[in-house]
């Protein structure tokens, strides 16, 4: 938490989960904007209260919130299911409740897992949802209860791959494994694209000011391109130059507790279109992130 309230006109932003991917991401990004930031975590605000919100909020002159808080343990979700809507369904009713009754923005992110994945063409933001894990139905749930209590100017991103410097991520499981083994086998047929997770932080805090709706809309972000998991980890090892031979490999062949979407493609143009922003290529915000992780070679 940091920087005292100032004019009306200020936005007082308080992130949650801010210590995630993109909680972290909007962090590093703080010196760039004018806006007040308020970081929180479990530790120091319970968003599964709506007391502790409320106080929170009021206290500290509140009019924006980004929830990065979320269950994301997509695997353990399917045994441990009470936690994961404790996070991801309940938690966002509260902030959702709150938001309502003090007029703040409310931007929630959620994820391409409420789709099963089964589609041939990138899926709109109206496209028919269907999840097929644990995970992806309380992120749904989450989304549901938020259009229920309908904050106004209130948005969510749904959002695919994510990955940074920061946390624990696909990238980061490459770069180690590839230095450990000789060879990898990495799922070919799943399809997406990654998300930068600096580039969803950007995103979000350009578009912040001009979100503007009397019922809240859903928008997509991922980073422009489609590929599968093997193609991301070949230009992976191609980047940081390590020598690890990567074998394509069925989804049969590598079993997991929850389903993942074998084609989750967002389509932008929504987010493009309405806020007027450009969304870097995959491969260029992966080259970024190398560098900053200092393996670009």
């Amino acid at each position: 938490m940091n920087k005292n309230n100032s004019n009306s006109n200020t936005l007082n932003i308080l992130v949650t989960g801010s210590n995630g991917q993109l909680g972290s991401e909007i962090r590093e990004l703080e010196k760039e904007y004018s806006y007040n930031f308020f970081f929180t975590t479990r530790e120091n605000l319970d968003i599964t209260c709506k007391d502790s919100i409320k106080n929170f909020c009021e206290s500290n002159n509140i009019n924006s919130i980004i929830n990065c808080a979320a269950y994301t343990a997509v695997d353990k979700a399917e045994s441990d299911v009470e936690n994961a809507d404790l996070t991801n369904r309940k938690a966002v009713k509260k902030l959702a409740l709150v938001s309502k009754e003090l007029n703040i923005k409310l931007i929630h992110i959620s994820t391409d897992y409420v789709f099963d994945g089964k589609n041939f063409k990138p899926y709109c933001e109206e496209f028919q949802t269907n999840p097929n894990s644990v995970y992806g139905k309380t992120k749904l749930d989450g989304e549901n209860e938020m259009i229920n209590i309908n904050p106004l100017n209130s948005i969510i991103i749904r959002t695919s791959w994510v990955y940074s410097s920061f946390g624990n991520n696909f990238v980061k499981t490459m770069l180690r494994l590839g230095k450990e083994k000789q060879e990898l086998g990495v799922i070919f047929d799943q399809v997406g694209t990654p998300t930068n997770a600096a580039d969803l932080a950007k995103a979000i805090l350009d578009i912040l000011p001009n979100i503007k709706n009397d019922k809240v809309s859903i928008y997509n972000y991922s980073n422009e391109g489609v590929l599968s998991w093997y193609d991301f980890a070949k230009e992976i090892m191609k980047m940081a130059k390590i020598d690890c031979t990567i074998n394509p490999i069925e989804t049969y062949q590598y079993p997991t507790p929850a389903a993942r979407p074998h084609f989750s493609l967002l389509n932008k143009a929504k987010i493009k279109n309405e806020f007027n922003i450009t969304i870097p290529f995959w491969k260029d915000s992966l080259d970024k992130v190398l560098r900053k992780l200092g393996e670009r070679k």
